[in-house]
C-alpha cells in the first residue's frame, strides 16, 4: 500500500502549492468531480496492482506443487507468451483465492468456470488437458475448438468446467506451467469475476458509500480559507461527525446555524435572487419561486436539509442524505441512481462568501436542489447515476466529465437566449457572468465529445457546452450511454426501491409486463381525452 500512500501525499502537496487568488468572488482553485474521478482511477490501479503482485508472489512461492500434467515445462512460465500476465494468478483468480481464504468451507464449494486455452500441439495437448481435469475430479460441461488464425499449427479451445474451487486454482497453476499450452485465460462464472464489481442495489447500502476525498479539507489544505480559523475547523468537524453517524432511514439531522452562517447565506441568496431572473433557465426559476412561496427559501436563515428533502420528494422523488465532505466520484454518482443527493450541511467560510473550494450546503441548496425538484432534470440526474453502477474507472471519469459540463457548468437555449442550469454557475456569480459573456467558446452538447473535454480547475472555463433543452440533453445522453462497455443493463424499480440487473429472461418478462400495463393506461387516457373532446 506504499504506492497508494505516496499518491495521496503527492495529491495533498499538489493542492497546497496551488495559488488562491480571488476574482469577482471566485477563487482560482476549486474542487472537481472530474479530478476526483481521475485520482480514484490512479489509486484503484495502484491498489489493484499491489494486490495482484502480492497474490502472484504467494502463488509462485507456494510449497504445494500440484501434479497437473504428465509433461515437463519446456520453457520458463514468463517466456510462454512474452509477458508476466500468466505468472501466478490473474485478476479473477485473486478474487477466487480471496473467497477461499475468507471462508474455510468455500474451498470445497463447486465452481463453474470457462477456460480459454491456446494449444501448442493441437489435439494432443487437448487430450492432456482433459485428463488433468478428470484427475482433479472436474467435469467438462462444454468444449469447443478452432484453428488459430495466426498459427495454423495451434488450436484455440474453450472449455467450460465444474470442480471445487481449490482444485480449480491448482489446475490453473499447473496449466500455466505446462509447455504444451501457449497461454491460459480464466473467464469467471458464479461471481468469481472481478469484471462484475460490487455496487449498491438498495439505498440502504449507501451507508457503505461515504468515502471522502480529503483534497480541500480545512485541516489539510493551508490554502483553504478556514485553515487558520480554529473555531471554523471545530465547527466543520462537529457537523461532519453528525453526517458520519447518519444511517439510511434516519431523518436528516437538524443543524442550528449560527448568526455568521446565516449572514453568509443571506449574502449569497440575495445575489442569486438578483441574477436569477435574467440568467437562470426556466426550470430553475419555477422551482425557486415555489420554494419561496412555501417559506423554505428565505433570506434570513439557511434552509434545513430535512425541509428541502421533503419538498423534493413530493416533486420528483429525490431525497437528501447528509455527507461529511467531498465524496469520491463513484460513491456520489451511485447515490443519484436511487434519487438520493448526498449534500453537505456545513457553510463556507465567511471570508469568501461567494465561493467555496469544496461543496458546502449553500452551493448544494441554491445550485443543485431546485433543479432536482424538476421532473425532467431529476430523471437526467438519475440516469447518470444508473450509468455509473458497475462502470469501469475510465467510464466513471467520462461520466464525471459529463456531469461537470452539464449539472455543474451546463448552459441551455431558451427562446433563442443562452441560460444557465449548472449549479456551479448559479451559485457563483463570477463564473456565471463569464459563461454568458462573449469570452468563452460555446459548443453544442455532444456527450461523446463532452466526455473527453479537458476541464479547467484553476480559472474560468474556456469552453462550455450548450444543450438545446434538458430533454434534448437526456436523449443524446441515453444514446451515448447505450454504447458503454458495461456487459449488463440496470434499471431502478420504484416499487421496491432496488436497482435490478436485467440479466435473465424472467426479469425481462417482468419488465415487459409492467411496460405493457403502463402503455395500456396511456392508451386508455388518450382514448378518454378524445371522447371528452367530441
Amino acid at each position: 500500500m506504499a504506492a497508494v500512500a505516496a499518491a495521496q501525499k503527492n495529491r495533498e502537496m499538489f493542492a497546497i502549492k496551488k495559488s488562491y487568488s480571488i476574482e469577482n468572488g471566485y477563487p482560482a482553485r476549486r474542487r472537481s468531480l472530474v479530478d476526483d474521478a481521475r485520482f480514484e482511477t490512479l489509486v484503484v490501479k495502484q491498489t489493484k496492482q499491489t494486490v495482484l503482485d502480492e497474490a502472484r508472489q504467494r502463488a509462485n512461492d507456494s510449497s504445494v506443487e500440484p501434479e497437473i500434467l504428465d509433461d515437463k515445462p519446456t520453457q520458463k512460465p514468463e517466456q510462454l507468451n512474452g509477458n508476466d500476465d500468466d505468472v501466478g494468478l490473474t485478476e479473477e483468480e485473486v478474487v477466487l483465492a480471496n473467497a477461499i481464504a475468507e471462508d474455510p468451507e468455500a474451498e470445497k464449494a463447486t465452481q463453474r468456470a470457462v477456460l480459454i486455452l491456446r494449444l501448442r500441439e493441437g489435439m494432443n495437448s487437448l487430450s492432456r488437458v482433459l485428463k488433468t481435469v478428470e484427475k482433479y475430479q472436474g467435469l467438462v460441461l462444454h468444449l469447443e475448438t478452432r484453428s488459430n488464425k495466426k498459427e495454423n499449427s495451434q488450436l484455440d479451445a474453450l472449455v467450460k468446467v465444474e470442480l471445487s474451487r481449490v482444485n480449480l486454482l491448482q489446475l490453473l497453476k499447473g496449466l500455466r506451467q505446462s509447455g504444451t499450452l501457449e497461454h491460459v485465460t480464466l473467464i469467471g462464472e458464479d461471481n468469481i469475476s472481478a469484471k462484475n464489481p460490487w455496487f449498491p442495489r438498495h439505498a440502504s447500502e449507501l451507508d457503505n458509500c461515504n468515502h471522502l476525498m480529503t483534497k480541500y479539507e480545512p485541516d489539510l489544505d493551508m490554502n483553504h480559507p478556514g485553515f487558520s480559523d480554529k473555531e471554523y475547523r471545530a465547527r466543520r468537524k462537529q457537523i461532519a461527525e453528525i453526517a458520519f453517524a447518519y444511517k439510511f432511514g434516519d431523518p436528516v439531522p437538524y443543524i442550528e446555524y449560527t448568526e455568521t452562517e446565516n449572514k453568509t447565506w443571506n449574502a449569497v441568496f440575495t445575489m442569486v435572487c438578483d441574477l436569477m431572473p435574467k440568467h437562470a433557465c426556466l426550470e430553475y426559476r419555477k422551482v425557486f419561486r415555489t420554494l419561496q412561496e412555501e417559506g423554505i427559501f428565505t433570506p434570513a436563515k439557511v434552509p434545513q436539509l430535512e425541509d428541502m428533502s421533503n419538498f423534493m420528494k413530493k416533486q420528483t422523488g429525490f431525497t437528501l442524505r447528509p455527507a461529511a465532505g467531498l465524496l469520491t466520484a463513484r460513491d456520489f454518482l451511485a447515490s443519484l441512481a436511487f434519487r438520493i443527493f448526498q449534500s453537505t450541511q456545513y457553510v463556507r467560510h465567511t471570508k469568501t462568501p461567494f465561493h467555496t473550494p469544496e461543496p458546502d450546503c449553500i452551493h448544494e441548496i441554491l445550485g443543485h436542489m431546485p433543479l432536482l425538484a424538476d421532473p425532467s432534470f431529476a430523471q437526467f440526474s438519475q440516469e447518470i447515476g444508473l450509468a455509473s453502477l458497475g462502470a469501469s474507472d475510465q467510464e466513471i471519469e467520462k461520466l464525471s466529465t459529463i456531469y461537470w459540463f452539464t449539472v455543474e457548468f451546463g448552459l441551455c437555449k431558451e427562446n433563442g437566449e443562452t441560460k444557465a442550469y449548472g449549479a456551479g454557475l448559479l451559485s457563483a456569480y463570477g463564473e456565471l457572468l463569464h459563461a454568458l459573456s462573449d469570452k468563452p467558446e460555446h459548443r453544442p452538447f455532444d456527450p461523446a465529445k463532452t466526455a473527453l473535454q479537458p476541464y479547467q480547475d484553476q480559472e474560468y472555463q474556456p469552453v462550455y457546452y450548450v444543450a438545446d433543452s434538458i430533454d434534448d440533453m437526456k436523449d443524446k445522453f441515453r444514446r451515448w450511454v447505450s454504447q458503454m462497455s458495461r456487459p449488463f443493463e440496470v434499471r431502478f424499480n420504484p416499487h421496491t426501491g432496488r436497482v435490478e440487473v436485467l440479466d435473465s429472461v424472467e426479469k425481462l418478462e417482468s419488465l415487459v409486463h409492467q411496460l405493457n400495463t403502463e402503455v395500456m393506461h396511456l392508451g386508455n387516457a388518450i382514448n378518454k381525452m378524445k371522447t371528452s373532446d367530441l
